[in-house]
């Protein structure tokens, strides 16, 4: 026989959170961040912790009294067991230094309890014959990627770290004395305003339909992998990647784009083409035209 799987979890830490907190309220401190009242298991506990964040929150005091009062106000005294049940918490943990270790045990165990509930929504989606595997693998991935990026340890920066980096940045940028602190466009005057692209930005190039939007990006694409020779994609939802090659053609070996589309190229225009292949072969570009293509 199966046998019935309990959702992982520690009451005993979730008690010894809350006790801790109860006989010395700096415990609080030491966990608000980085544990949330949704981590706990048992929804009394729970509800006892908001209680707490929102008297820190407030400036207020953390004691039986204060949150016997806050939980009457939600009439929720009564369901966790009165004063008598806050008391014992109280009694169940003979010192708060461990609150923080506490903590980090309940938050690792709704981690691996919203892991299970991601896992059988994929499951069940899995089971769905109208949904195409690339969906349900675009599906999974977003999943388990907004449980990660959830979970994920953020940890702060000193100031002196980052002004180190910073003037081994500046440094470098001296010695190559191009005047750009990003990777520069190959159009002068965008490269004046932005000075160069600048790493972890999002530029968005907006303009109305037909007006040069594809041709603008690639004529950028092209300059940094050729003359820049820096590795750089291109995710195209509408044109395909043939097309997008004989744009780049056109524009590296300065031919007529009429003439190599109809396929009336003369003599001189076939050296300018191949040497233009060439170049463009050795040059780290890529391309995916994936049709329907998602962010993931």
């Amino acid at each position: 026989m199966d046998t019935l799987k309990i959702p992982p979890s520690s009451e005993q830490a979730e008690i010894s959170v809350l006790g801790s907190i109860l006989i010395d309220n700096d415990g609080i401190v030491e966990v608000s961040d980085f544990l949330k009242p949704e981590h706990f298991h048992n929804e009394n506990y729970e509800q006892i912790y908001r209680s707490m964040i929102d008297l820190y929150e407030k400036r207020e005091p953390i004691d039986i009294v204060t949150i016997s009062e806050r939980l009457k106000e939600l009439k929720l005294l009564k369901r966790i067991g009165g004063k008598t049940f806050l008391a014992r918490l109280a009694n169940e943990v003979p010192t708060s230094a461990n609150v923080e270790s506490y903590g980090r045990i309940i938050k690792s165990l709704s981690a691996k309890r919203e892991l299970i509930s991601a896992a059988a929504r994929i499951s069940e989606r899995a089971f769905d014959d109208g949904l195409q595997s690339e969906e349900l693998l675009d599906y999974a991935e977003q999943e388990i990627y907004s449980l990660s990026q959830k979970h994920l340890k953020s940890v702060p920066s000193s100031l002196r770290e980052v002004l180190t980096a910073s003037f081994d940045r500046l440094d470098e940028l001296q010695k190559l004395g191009s005047g750009l602190r990003g990777i520069a466009t190959g159009f002068k005057s965008l490269d004046g305003m932005l000075a160069g692209m600048q790493d972890s930005n999002l530029i968005i190039l907006a303009a109305r339909p037909g007006v040069g939007k594809t041709a603008f990006v690639l004529n950028i694409a092209r300059h940094v992998a050729v003359e820049e020779k820096k590795p750089v994609c291109i995710f195209s939802l509408e044109m395909s990647k043939e097309e997008l090659v004989d744009r780049l053609l056109v524009r590296q070996g300065l031919i007529d784009a009429w003439k190599l589309k109809t396929g009336q190229l003369s003599e001189d225009d076939f050296a300018s083409l191949s040497e233009a292949m060439g170049v463009l072969a050795e040059a780290p570009l890529y391309i995916d035209d994936t049709p329907g293509l998602t962010v993931t």
